[in-house]
């Protein structure tokens, strides 16, 4: 289904190259360029004109090597906003033990899964370890997956389970071979969060079993009403024990700086030592000029409110022109829309032809299970990145022609 010689095939954005290939784009909405790539989640605002100013000041260091274990400012950084943002123990976090710099949460969770999969079967069984997936999923997670030859087990994430995964139908011995399992709440595509009730069962579940969780929570600064709980919200509900927990955050979303390749991981100090130590052998570190600039983002709220007020008035955009078609609802979090379209790919391929939108078929978010039934095959991801007024015309065209 998926191996390390076909990932390019699979990967979604050369699946939608591929469909849309040889159809000429239609005229774009009002105000829009072709193409209007509402495809892809790239934030087309500006981190705030600080980040320009640290890298310049520190621009002497172009020439250095990073530290793999980031800087003392940089890691107090992160420290200090989780425990701003989450019910964190103070003190629980120890900077230097519990946090990674990275450059960037996709590819912290890919080599996450390289250093938490081990090279031979569990407990002497003949099958591989497993890594559990969200079906609908970011194609990192199957990706590392089959990269680091397990086998990637895709839990359905539809309108039933509430758009997350249902753990506890996940066989005894499959969560026997389970090494890994990834969780991103808010979830991509559909924008889901996870209640502390969710989170606190799936940890239990991981001790039980020893198994890490990655928790992918680059999305988690994009809300609309109240900040979506993540998984530090419930360790302190179960002994203040940072063990079998990794989280990513990301200032690609938070902060508009996609293009500055800065976040963290955090959590069991065991298994940030493996990340570490795998990061040096075929990683990148994060540049220090960088660095500086990601040590103040962190420092900093102003900015990111400014960024969930665009991202709520896009959404509000969205219940006006679409109101109860294709499913809308405001999600948990994130900006993307989700939308039942009957058939993701035909309804691609015809916004492409006669308004030069690009959308994602939420087929090529998915795989299908062993009754032949993808989870997304219905879907369209829409990202809604770009202004008011693009947005109110992509959407007011997207309405028209579906």
């Amino acid at each position: 289904m998926i191996d390390r010689q076909n990932l390019q095939a699979f990967h979604p954005f050369s699946r939608l190259t591929r469909l849309l290939e040889g159809i000429p784009a239609g005229p774009a909405p009002l105000g829009a360029s072709i193409p209007l790539a509402l495809s892809v989640g790239e934030p087309k605002g500006q981190p705030p004109a600080f980040v320009a100013e640290e890298i310049a000041a520190n621009a002497g260091d172009w020439s250095r090597y990073p530290p793999a274990r980031g800087t003392r400012a940089f890691l107090e950084a992160c420290s200090a906003w989780l425990e701003r943002r989450y019910d964190v123990a103070p003190g629980l976090i120890d900077p230097q033990r519990h946090i990674l710099p990275l450059p960037g949460s996709r590819e912290g969770l890919f080599f996450a899964t390289l250093a938490t999969v081990p090279q031979s079967p569990r407990d002497g069984d003949a099958a591989p370890p497993v890594v559990l997936i969200p079906n609908p999923f970011y194609h990192v997670y199957a990706g590392a997956a089959v990269a680091a030859g397990a086998e990637p087990v895709f839990l359905p994430t539809t309108s039933e389970t509430g758009f997350l995964p249902d753990y506890h139908a996940v066989p005894e011995e499959v969560l026997a071979r389970t090494s890994l399992c990834i969780l991103c709440s808010p979830s991509n595509p559909q924008g889901a969060a996870a209640s502390r009730r969710q989170l606190k069962d799936l940890l239990v579940l991981a001790r039980k079993h020893d198994f890490v969780v990655a928790f992918d929570e680059c999305y988690a600064e994009i809300y609309t009403h109240s900040p979506p709980p993540g998984a530090l919200d419930i360790v302190g509900e179960l002994g203040g024990s940072l063990d079998n927990l990794l989280i990513f955050h990301s200032l690609s979303k938070r902060s508009n700086a996609a293009g500055l390749r800065c976040g963290f991981a955090a959590g069991d100090a065991k298994v940030i030592d493996g990340l570490d130590a795998i990061l040096r052998v075929g990683g990148a570190g994060v540049p220090l000029p960088v660095m500086a600039a990601g040590t103040r983002l962190w420092n900093d709220e102003e900015h990111v409110e400014a960024v969930r007020s665009f991202y709520r008035g896009n959404f509000e955009i969205a219940r006006q022109v679409l109101g109860n078609r294709f499913g809308f609802s405001v999600p948990d979090g994130g900006f993307f829309l989700w939308l039942d379209v009957g058939d993701g790919e035909a309804a691609a391929q015809k916004l492409w032809r006669e308004a030069g939108i690009k959308v994602l078929p939420g087929a090529y978010m998915s795989v299908a299970d062993s009754e032949g039934y993808n989870p997304g095959e219905k879907y369209i991801r829409i990202a809604l990145v770009f202004d008011a007024e693009v947005t109110k015309a992509a959407l007011g065209r997207i309405v028209e022609i579906l």
